[in-house]
């Protein structure tokens, strides 16, 4: 696991929403100094940490790791849907197999 990356990414999130360290710290019952080693990587965040800031945050755990927000993976659905929506059976069929080909090999690299 990359913690420095992930702990940008809370940090990310918890500017987008205007909290500062110690807001954030206070919310999720943690010191300020752990906080602020949680988002520069000096410390591996533990699982109860993750999910409190998950919640705290109003993003999922796989947000805070992946560095997706969902209400972008919601837009993204929706191009993804108006896109399909323009396509033939056939073309879908095919960007069907695409598609599972692609996650297929992305399985190898993704871990």
């Amino acid at each position: 696991m990359d913690y420095y990356q992930i702990g940008q990414n809370i940090r990310r999130f918890r500017k987008a929403q205007g909290l500062t360290q110690e807001q954030l710290a206070e919310l999720v019952n943690i010191s300020v100094p752990h906080m602020s080693h949680i988002e520069t990587g000096s410390t591996k965040l533990s699982l109860p940490v993750l999910v409190d800031l998950s919640r705290a945050l109003k993003v999922g755990a796989d947000d805070l790791l992946n560095g997706v927000n969902s209400i972008n993976r919601e837009r993204m659905y929706g191009e993804i849907a108006d896109i399909l929506e323009q396509c033939s059976y056939t073309e879908l069929s095919i960007m069907k197999e695409i598609l599972l080909g692609t996650k297929n090999a992305l399985k190898k690299y993704i871990k």
